[in-house]
């Protein structure tokens, strides 16, 4: 017998655990959709195989051998197991499942994407869990390729071959102060801008890092008195302090509605910059990817994207 499996055909187990269980060569063809001829050629391979009749034609059909018969159940078993095996990868049921998804992120991504989410997961989801590491401070390229990180948002340019991107929505930036700075009007003008003191986030390989290069490129000097590594108490410093900061329009109007803080149009001819979904080509078709990659873009994607 020869038992090297790359010298075993899958198609030839399956034939020989429906004539097991027909017991006639041409229900057997019927069964699986095949003719009478393929399904007498794949015996004659399997007994060559096999080194053994496996099965012999009688008045009462064909009868398995004792090898045969020791052979038909751990092959119809393992038969069964390969196909629930491919059934489970092409379903996702986010209902029942326990999953943590991991997405890659800014903090001010934190503040936009992860409260609708995370809404909407409650009744969609209620077993499925996120986690959210910064798309800054790790290989994202490679956490990514190795399922390690499922999607990354924002402006990612890096993010080219092997990727899958989705456009989300654009961005605009404009600078945010506390509600009376001097900087309070319609149109301020660039020499405001320029003389104003500075709070800037950095945020080097983001599009946020991105702005602020255009500002230096473009010869503006500004007084800058605070760096910080995050958004997250910017605001708070804004609406106590005479600083400014370029930041984006989403970011903006959400420190507004909870700060006594207001902002204007950028003085400086910034581009819009495109927030996107991100995930690796080794995980287009995956079921839970696709999943979440649609609660993301249902939610957050504008009719212009």
């Amino acid at each position: 017998m020869n038992t090297d499996l790359h010298n075993i055909d899958l198609n030839l187990l399956t034939v020989f655990v429906q004539i097991y269980q027909d017991r006639k060569v041409s229900v057997a063809a019927d069964n699986l959709g095949l003719s009478q001829p393929t399904i007498s050629n794949a015996l004659s391979r399997l007994r060559r195989l096999l080194d053994d009749e496996v099965f012999l034609r009688t008045a009462r059909g064909m009868q398995p051998t004792p090898l045969a018969d020791q052979l038909a159940l751990p092959i119809a078993n393992a038969l069964t197991a390969i196909r629930e095996a491919l059934a489970r990868q092409l379903v996702f049921d986010a209902t029942t499942s326990t999953r943590q998804f991991t997405m890659a992120m800014t903090d001010i991504g934190e503040f936009h994407f992860l409260p609708r989410l995370m809404k909407s997961l409650e009744l969609a989801a209620p077993g499925v869990s996120i986690s959210t590491i910064r798309s800054t401070a790790v290989n994202l390229k490679f956490e990514m390729e190795s399922g390690k990180v499922d999607l990354a948002l924002g402006h990612l340019p890096d993010l080219t071959t092997d990727f899958h991107r989705r456009k989300l929505f654009s961005q605009r930036y404009v600078c945010l102060f506390r509600k009376g700075h001097a900087m309070d009007c319609k149109t301020p003008s660039l020499d405001a801008f320029s003389i104003a003191e500075h709070a800037v986030v950095i945020s080097a390989g983001t599009g946020h890092g991105r702005a602020d290069d255009l500002i230096e490129d473009a010869g503006i000097k500004r007084r800058i008195r605070l760096h910080v590594p995050h958004f997250v108490a910017l605001a708070d410093i804004l609406e106590s302090s005479d600083l400014i900061a370029t930041v984006p329009e989403a970011f903006a109007i959400r420190s507004v509605k909870h700060f006594s803080l207001t902002y204007v149009p950028h003085p400086v001819d910034l581009p819009k910059i495109d927030i996107g979904l991100f995930w690796h080509a080794r995980y287009h078709r995956d079921p839970a990817n696709r999943w979440l990659r649609d609660q993301v873009v249902s939610h957050f994607r504008s009719g212009d994207a």
